[in-house]
């Protein structure tokens, strides 16, 4: 430690520590532009600088390291007038239209020059006017007010990761810009906007700043919606409406944001074709006419209490929305189990993760991730991703990846296609899709033969290791080569450069778990960390990047056949009794029916009435014509929702919700941080909570609820629930006020507990972490000479799952609007098809259109598409074959064929 005084502050600080960081730690603020926290200081805007006494020049502090003994001044004469100095220079080559500018009033510079006293320029010449790029459907770059900070530079290359922007040219003409000039619009650049926060000018601005200024709104800290990243940003509210949004300081986001968070997650809330009444179908037309409150939810209590009477509690079922609050989960979970009287209630977790939930609560008794994102992206030395893309589907996590590799972290990519990080990788085994287990089993057989077990480990805390080591013999890495079409070399490399690095997270995705053996290739996940000890430990685990913003809630919230709030087991003894204490009525004592059981059931006539709460399974589930046979079979069908999807329109009755905007409550995110989200506008229709909706038909149903506020809704959530014991919506509020970055992690058991960030640290929630004895079995439906390519599906960067929200943003819509299919260019030179052509793509269940895209990212004989879009959804296509303990359908692997349309 050494001692400094600063403006006659005295403070101790370590050694290496920067005069602005010491500044910092006393209060003393000293002005800087182009200084970005989380990088390395520039130190070329100068503005920072400042004067050691005994020393001749000024330096500056941003960059400049403390001295034992050193005496600062920040604010002396020849300081102040270093700093005049500087800004006149930058004011020489920039327009003063602060009048006009958008910027008005929130520009950095503008107020520098402001408390500096800096009218005008003292240096005049000549500006040499630059052309404005507008072609970027977000934000407007206008050269001519840039000061050359670098901010947004060091942004999108050192934190986004992107380096889609640069410095080009020199002196007076130097200019931010693209590569080789292009326009905006054509460049690689992602649209996060996280440039454009940081510019500290009017250099670059959103355009829809032209619609408010600084001083006309309220921002309003939140959660996203989207993925379950759980980012933290503020709603920027202009008279009743949100304009824009902010990224905020979030664990999880660290002050970032994608272009769906900061571009895609308003324009629906205000969407023109909002459900605003509720709304009955006429039978005799077809068509959905307008109702009262009183008359739609006497019609739906009515006809599910009549179908509840003539052929029992089984018949009815009810599936929660992953995108809404815990809070509205619970009580809609609640509704199902105390008014329907059955267990027949799930979530979309059921399409996507539930082999994430069934396997890791089987090995390590617990299924949800184990570390956290920051843990797992930061410090470490290796980084296995396993079928995730996550600079399409999980953006922000995609650029603390890309960090990451940027400051050394080596990568191992495995999956079927070659997305952009597999370009950063150290390597990529492209394998078969649907061979995950055999991959597990050989990244094992390597790690057993290499003596790399970690012994002490699985002795202490594991069992079942035996089998499993007998099982991996057989899959040597050349036998897994062949099953896989991957390099033997190439696993072996991956073993060892995953078993021999003191800190490798495994991250995996979707490509683990939408296969027939999805909850196997969880397990198979856990095998890997757990054989070399990688388990409850900092910078390593078994981390599931969740779909929805909260599907992991969903979880959490007992919206699952088989589990009431916290993973409480319906079979475990006592845990049904305890709920009907609670709740003061009679439950049912039976496992329920899955979302992807209750569709064949509607069909055989089991399943006459069905409750949906903001999913859209037409879109997101697969084999669609299946879906929709079981919607028409049934005899009521009921939906709470925003819009009238392609699901809600086969519904008997639509109640109008309202959106994460509108409403209070929380979050889980994927590694099982609880946050706050808050009510920003109130918009003019009957729209309604859709905990109220809940309350009052279960009231209706002859179940005496009270009506609760959703931060009373929590309180009883954390009474019935161990690991939300220690949450509440006003500890949550304190964390905010306090620290943004503040929040708790599930288990929180007392109400003072801080939170765990990392599971299983010294033992397994279930005790002995299980080894799960996995064997390789092939995909359900192989290719042959009828379909002899491989579909997989997934998501893309602009979109998010059904469209419903990010498909009412008009400027996604201009960058990605219409559905496409990847080809091998081997398949496509066979079957005539150029990149472009229109191609009819057809398997055992239906046949859509869609427009080629030709390369090498997908191996020959496989193709993938994204679900989004409805001139082409995938899901016509897939195969509903299911797990059998998640019950999860394969999406990555059914065969097709290609012809050009």
């Amino acid at each position: 430690m050494i001692n400094v005084t600063i403006d006659g502050k005295a403070v101790e600080v370590e050694e290496g520590t920067t005069i602005l960081q010491a500044a910092e730690k006393v209060g003393v603020k000293i002005p800087t532009l182009c200084y970005i926290k989380e990088l390395d200081p520039e130190a070329s805007c100068r503005m920072c600088m400042v004067e050691i006494e005994g020393m001749p020049k000024l330096v500056t502090a941003c960059s400049f390291p403390c001295a034992d003994g050193n005496v600062i001044y920040t604010k002396s004469d020849r300081v102040i007038e270093a700093r005049r100095g500087v800004l006149d220079l930058m004011l020489s080559n920039h327009p003063q239209k602060c009048f006009s500018c958008v910027k008005n009033g929130e520009c950095k510079f503008q107020d520098l020059c402001y408390e500096y006293g800096i009218k005008e320029t003292t240096l005049p010449g000549e500006m040499i006017e630059k052309p404005i790029d507008d072609t970027n459907p977000f934000f407007t770059f206008n050269p001519n007010l840039c000061i050359l900070c670098h901010r947004c530079v060091n942004t999108c290359q050192k934190i986004t990761g992107r380096g889609a922007i640069g410095t080009s040219q020199r002196g007076f003409r130097s200019v931010i810009s693209t590569p080789f000039g292009t326009d905006w619009y054509d460049s690689n650049c992602e649209s996060c906007g996280n440039c454009v926060q940081a510019c500290p000018t009017g250099a670059l601005v959103m355009k829809r700043r032209e619609h408010y200024r600084p001083w006309e709104v309220k921002k309003v800290l939140t959660t996203c919606p989207h993925c379950a990243t759980g980012c933290r940003y503020y709603l920027v509210v202009k008279d009743n409406k949100i304009v824009d949004v902010e990224a905020a300081e979030g664990a999880s986001n660290r002050g970032l944001v994608c272009v769906k968070g900061r571009s895609g997650s308003f324009d629906f809330v205000h969407s023109g074709d909002r459900v605003k009444y509720p709304l009955i179908k006429n039978k005799e037309t077809g068509k959905f006419e307008r109702a009262t409150w009183d008359e739609a939810l006497d019609l739906v209590a009515s006809k599910f209490m009549e179908i509840k009477k003539k052929y029992g509690s089984n018949a009815l079922a009810g599936f929660a929305c992953s995108r809404s609050p815990n809070e509205d989960i619970y009580m809609m979970q609640k509704l199902v189990r105390c008014c329907f009287g059955t267990n027949n209630v799930d979530n979309c977790a059921r399409v996507c993760h539930s082999a994430s939930v069934a396997g890791l609560a089987m090995t390590l008794g617990s299924g949800a991730m184990t570390n956290t994102i920051y843990d797992i992206t930061h410090d470490v030395d290796v980084i296995m991703l396993v079928g995730s893309n996550p600079e399409e589907a999980h953006p922000v996590v995609g650029m603390q990846i890309r960090q990451a590799v940027q400051k050394g972290t080596k990568l191992i990519v495995v999956d079927p296609r070659d997305i952009d990080l597999a370009k950063h990788a150290d390597i990529h085994l492209k394998l078969r899709p649907g061979t995950n287990v055999a991959f597990a089993n050989g990244i094992m057989n390597v790690i057993i033969s290499e003596g790399l077990v970690d012994k002490k480990f699985v002795e202490e805390r594991t069992e079942g290791y035996e089998k499993l080591a007998e099982i991996c013999k057989d899959y040597t890495p050349e036998k897994v080569a062949e099953i896989c079409h991957l390099n033997a070399d190439d696993i072996r490399k991956a073993a060892l450069m995953y078993a021999k690095a003191e800190k490798a997270p495994i991250i995996y995705c979707l490509g683990v778990t939408e296969h027939s053996t999805g909850t196997e290739g969880v397990m198979s996940m856990s095998n890997i960390a757990m054989m070399v000890g990688k388990l409850g430990k900092e910078g390593c685990g078994v981390n599931p990047l969740r779909g929805q913003n909260n599907v992991q809630g969903a979880c959490d919230m007992g919206a699952l056949p088989t589990d009431f709030p916290g993973y409480q087991k319906i079979k475990t003894e006592g845990v049904v009794e305890k709920f009907e204490k609670a709740w003061n009525t009679q439950l049912s004592h039976e496992v329920g029916m899955t979302a992807t059981e209750v569709f064949p059931a509607a069909i055989e006539g089991k399943v006459k009435g069905l409750y949906i709460y903001g999913e859209d399974p037409i879109v997101t589930d697969p084999d669609t014509h299946h879906v929709i046979k079981a919607l028409t079979s049934l005899d009521f069908f009921v939906m709470n929702e925003l819009f009238i999807t392609e699901t809600a329109q086969y519904a008997d009755v639509i109640l109008p919700g309202v959106s994460y905007a509108e409403k209070e409550g929380t979050f889980s995110n994927t590694e099982r941080r609880v946050q706050r989200v808050r009510k920003a506008v109130e918009l003019e229709g009957e729209m309604r909570l859709d905990t109220d909706i809940f309350i009052d038909l279960m009231n209706r149903m002859g179940y005496p609820q009270p009506h609760l506020t959703s931060a009373e809704i929590m309180d009883e959530i954390a009474s019935l629930t161990p690991s939300f014991t220690g949450i509440s919506h006003a500890r949550l509020d304190a964390l905010d006020e306090e620290e943004i970055k503040k929040s708790i992690q599930w288990p929180c058991p007392e109400k003072d507990h801080p939170g765990t960030p990392i599971m299983h640290v010294g033992k397994f929630t279930r005790g002995l972490g299980w080894f799960y004895p996995a064997e390789y079995i092939p995909s359900q439906e192989q290719p042959d000479d009828d379909y002899p390519i491989i579909l997989m599906t997934g998501r893309i960067l602009y979109h998010y799952t059904t469209r419903a929200m990010t498909g009412r943003t008009p400027g996604l819509m201009q960058i990605a609007g219409h559905s496409f299919i990847e080809m091998n260019t081997k398949d496509a030179e066979k079957l005539g098809v150029k990149n472009g052509d229109k191609v009819k793509v057809s398997s055992r269940r239906g046949e859509i259109q869609s427009t080629a895209r030709v390369s090498d990212k997908v191996s020959p004989g496989e193709s993938w598409m994204p679900f989004h879009f409805p001139d082409g959804n995938a899901n016509w296509l897939t195969n509903a074959a299911l797990d059998k303990y998640a019950r999860i359908p394969e999406y990555k692997v059914c065969a097709i064929k290609i012809e050009k349309a």
